[in-house]
């Protein structure tokens, strides 16, 4: 399949259509999930699908199955925040429970543990570096990801802890459009954590009164 191989040259290094044009979406993806748009969702679809044909090329299993992942949760996602739009007072942000945070965190360690076990037992996936940055990569952007269907700021968070490793793997990887595109993530996603954060506060502070209300009652 030569096409997953297509691209241009920039300073002797070959950079391919799919890599590109998927993380274009991808940055799009931070704008929109920002505004709570719908199209978050088939733009985080059809970007996945660009980025597993550069995976697939750049031969980078790990990201490549992060990416079937993707598809997945794009679709879960689409489906929750449909639901969401539909209830009387629309799609609301909020910051996790105690309870959701840790199974969060224990999604986040117990998932790389596993997976890291598995990329290194499966010679198959051919993990040249780094199992356990893979793992940490794959399961960390589906804690993300997952969060994010759920309306929960706290996705915002579990995306700048991968992009701490997504940076140097990318590069390392061949893959330099998404090097560069993770290092672009960590400002943008700063930002709709701060956004998100801020309108889930006063969700919470306009329905504050009215518990109270209901209480007295």
């Amino acid at each position: 399949m030569n096409w997953l191989g297509a691209g241009f040259e920039v300073f002797g290094e070959h950079i391919l259509w799919t890599d590109l044009t998927g993380n274009v979406l991808s940055l799009a993806l931070v704008w929109l999930a920002m505004r709570k748009t719908l199209w978050t969702w088939p733009v985080q679809l059809t970007g996945a699908l660009l980025l597993l044909a550069a995976s697939l090329h750049a031969h980078v299993p790990g990201n490549a199955l992060k990416q079937v992942l993707f598809c997945g949760l794009a679709l879960y996602g689409w489906a929750m925040w449909t639901r969401g739009r539909r209830d009387a007072h629309g799609l609301i942000v909020r910051q996790a429970t105690p309870k959701e945070r840790a199974v969060l965190v224990g999604m986040l360690l117990v998932g790389t543990a596993v997976v890291a076990q598995l990329f290194v037992h499966l010679e198959w996936l051919k993990i040249a570096w780094s199992p356990w940055a893979n793992a940490y990569i794959f399961v960390g952007s589906a804690v993300a990801t997952f969060a994010q269907s759920r309306a929960l700021v706290d996705f915002w968070v579990v995306w700048v802890l991968v992009d701490l490793v997504g940076v140097p793997l990318a590069f390392k990887s061949g893959l330099y459009v998404s090097g560069a595109v993770y290092g672009i993530f960590f400002v943008t996603v700063m930002v709709g954590f701060r956004n998100w954060l801020r309108e889930s506060r006063a969700v919470q502070g306009a329905r504050a009164p009215r518990e109270k209300a209901v209480t007295l009652k």
